[in-house]
């Protein structure tokens, strides 16, 4: 069993900065596949970003393209998700998201594709 806890959200203004992170207790860190999916009241619950397990490959939403970036790094069996010029239409819980394996090119991005999750951080941005 893996377990994901996830770090780093809170309140903050458009167009300031976040910097979440998600620790995983997975002794082969380096051969998952890790995303980050944000879910709003009463929205579904979507990808924000996705890396592959090789690192070699990243997805992100068109909604955070250029202003979010996914990156892991597997001595410390940590993913994270740098958010920057936030809006307030990116306020949502952030939840973290594992599975073992997958395409060394190719990010996982559905959340049925994903075995792990973490609890959750709020994210609010305020206006």
């Amino acid at each position: 069993q893996v377990q994901l806890v996830e770090s780093g959200g809170g309140l903050v203004q458009t167009g300031g900065s976040l910097r979440l992170s998600c620790a995983a207790s997975a002794r082969t860190f380096s051969t998952y596949s890790m995303a980050w999916f944000r879910q709003a009241p009463g929205k579904e619950r979507n990808v924000v970003a996705a890396i592959t397990w090789s690192g070699v490959n990243t997805y992100y939403a068109d909604s955070v393209k250029g202003r979010f970036t996914i990156s892991r790094d597997n001595a410390k069996n940590t993913v994270y998700l740098r958010m920057n010029s936030l809006k307030p239409e990116d306020t949502a819980v952030y939840y973290c998201a594992a599975v073992v394996g997958g395409d060394w090119d190719s990010p996982k991005i559905r959340p049925d594709e994903y075995r792990y999750w973490g609890q959750g951080t709020q994210v609010t941005v305020s206006s």
